[in-house]
């Protein structure tokens, strides 16, 4: 059976491409061989606009590699805009089309080099009958004309070069532009000045010079990244920025843990993003249903909550939850009131909730426990801002009795797979190899185990790894997509998932006493270093978590920031933000912007 393609060379090949740390000439050589790329590629065959891709929800794709030597490159970035399983060189294409049976969008890469005997033909008309099929071909074209019978879309490349196998996979799903021509004819089918326009719909992965930012400027990011490190703030991180739809920084920093043989943080790492669930989850699922006219800001959550209607929290409003104004208290130490016969080191038909290795709570905790703790909890502060993740416990309790569908689940149909956003989710140990989740708290007073990858905060993991304020877990790059769809105002890889208005209402500041918009958290003009970050301009909206992740949108320079880390290993410590670590790497993002303008 064919082997997958070594995830560690694709990994290591898109950190040396767009790590950023390059120098400022290397980077300018790089993107000039890109834009070379660029003007010589040209789309043929996509008179049905296969391409770029989309409704990615309902695509199983995988990528074939017929003899391109640089696949590595072309698969890796392929997988930043979905997930994409990779296959190398073909011998057998019986055994081939065996693996590939539950995939229904094929990307074959063929070269110059590549046999095209009545096998790699049959091979080709094989998949062009029963799937999706594109082709990305890199030559001088001398094997066009044996495709004259594929119908299906071609990316031809006359060139062989990283460079070119980044651009041709960013075309596939529109990360760049696409309008080149034929520059000769190649055969009846192919003639000169043959070719189709393919729009930029999605992020583009390029160096900053293409924004003419000095790839320089950006540099004191290593330091302050080693200074976290040392002074033990976090082992390790990964920073990411985007401007104005280009990802200009992609970086990882550290180790998975202090250990001196940890496993290197990578750029693809997946983190626990704690209350970045608050707007990365739920207030996705909040707009959507607002947008829809199924969700009342301004009724009462005894409307939507049964149990609420004989408690004091009858009369609180869905706007209240939303800007953390309802009263609530701050939190609730559930963990604290666990009992021998509440959970069991064994899963069984009454345990079967897990909340980590080895650990299994009732199924009926949360119903018989945890929700009647939160509904008989004091109301102290109502019209006030007070911090609660109570909030969002109830705000999950509410949609779901909407919509009749678990969060983790609506959220995953409704946003993260349309997208492409194929690691970001819940109770990612079901999902993915230990070894590309970061682990969080060595916590020896709860679950006395190392958590990895099962939600760090308490509350959530004993309601199964879902909840309202966290258990959500994403690499950089995957949740960029989403925050680029806000600052898009709604609209994505094509596809349109909010109204603009909706956007602006939820992030726009609403509260009388506090900097909050309605979910997201935003720009404080009173903070005494400058929140989010000296240089944040006052449109700018987001949110932190608590396992040391932010991610933040600044509307005015149109720029998506995160920064993801597990500061919270091995123990909780508040270095991260007493070293100013997050908003002094945004500064250094926001200077070096202001210089490219001078």
């Amino acid at each position: 059976m064919t082997k997958k393609i070594s995830l560690a060379l694709s990994l290591f090949l898109s950190m040396f491409l767009f790590a950023c740390g390059q120098e400022h000439q290397e980077a300018k050589n790089w993107l000039e061989k890109f834009k070379n790329a660029g003007e010589a590629t040209v789309i043929l065959n996509n008179e049905k606009t296969i391409l770029p891709l989309k409704k990615l929800e309902s695509k199983t794709i995988a990528s074939i590699n017929l003899g391109f030597k640089d696949h590595g490159v072309f698969d890796s970035i392929l997988n930043k805009y979905a997930k994409v399983d990779t296959f190398p060189l073909a011998t057998n294409y019986n055994s081939l089309t065996e693996d590939l049976k539950f995939y229904n969008t094929i990307i074959i890469e063929l070269t110059d080099s590549t046999t095209f005997d009545d096998e790699t033909s049959f091979f080709i008309n094989q998949m062009e009958n029963t799937r999706q099929v594109v082709i990305s071909y890199f030559g001088d074209g001398r094997n066009l004309a044996k495709l004259n019978n594929v119908a299906a879309p071609i990316v031809f490349s006359p060139l062989k070069n990283k460079q070119a196998a980044s651009f041709s996979a960013q075309v596939i799903f529109g990360g760049v532009q696409c309008i080149g021509r034929l520059p000769l004819s190649f055969s009846d089918k192919y003639q000169r000045n043959t070719g189709y326009n393919i729009d930029k719909i999605r992020l583009e992965y390029t160096v900053p010079e293409d924004l003419n930012i000095n790839a320089d400027d950006l540099k004191e990011i290593d330091d302050i990244a080693a200074e976290a490190i040392k002074n033990k703030a976090t082992p390790g991180m990964v920073v990411f920025a985007a401007k104005d739809g280009k990802v200009i920084f992609n970086k990882a920093y550290g180790a998975h843990t202090y250990d001196n043989d940890a496993q290197k943080e990578s750029v693809n790492d997946i983190f626990d993003l704690a209350s970045v669930t608050k707007i990365g989850a739920t207030t996705m699922e909040v707009m959507h249903l607002y947008e829809t006219n199924k969700l009342d800001l301004d009724t009462t959550i005894s409307t939507y909550l049964a149990e609420t209607r004989n408690t004091d929290k009858a009369d609180i409003k869905v706007r209240e939850l939303m800007l953390h104004q309802a009263g609530f208290i701050p939190y609730i130490p559930f963990y604290n009131d666990i009992k021998p016969d509440d959970f069991s080191r064994d899963s069984t038909e009454i345990y079967n909730v897990k909340v980590a290795d080895g650990y299994f709570m009732k199924k009926s905790y949360f119903r018989d426990v945890m929700w009647k703790q939160m509904l008989a909890s004091p109301l102290r502060t109502r019209g006030k801002y007070v911090y609660s993740d109570l909030s969002m416990y109830f705000m999950k309790e509410i949609i779901e009795n909407i919509t009749k569908t678990p969060l983790q689940n609506y959220v995953k149909a409704n946003f993260y797979d349309p997208l492409g956003m194929s690691s970001t989710g819940f109770n990612p140990r079901y999902r993915f190899k230990k070894s590309r989740l970061v682990p969080t708290e060595l916590d020896t007073y709860f679950r006395k185990t190392l958590l990895w990858g099962y939600v760090h905060d308490q509350g959530a993991a004993m309601v199964g790894g879902v909840a309202g304020h966290a258990g959500l877990f994403s690499d950089a790059s995957d949740l960029a997509i989403l925050l680029q769809m806000l600052l898009n105002k709604g609209t994505y890889g094509g596809e349109r998932y909010f109204k603009e208005s909706t956007v602006d209402f939820f992030t726009a500041k609403y509260s009388d006493v506090s900097r909050r918009g309605l979910g997201f958290d935003r720009y404080d003009k009173d903070s005494k270093y400058g929140y989010p970050s000296k240089r944040a301009s006052p449109q700018t909206f987001g949110h932190t978590g608590y396992t040391g992740t932010c991610v933040w949108i600044d509307p005015k320079e149109n720029l998506v920031y995160v920064f993801l880390s597990n500061r919270v290993y091995p123990e909780v410590n508040n270095r991260l933000s007493t070293l100013n670590i997050r908003p002094r790497i945004q500064d250094v993002i926001y200077k070096a912007i202001e210089k490219s303008k001078e």
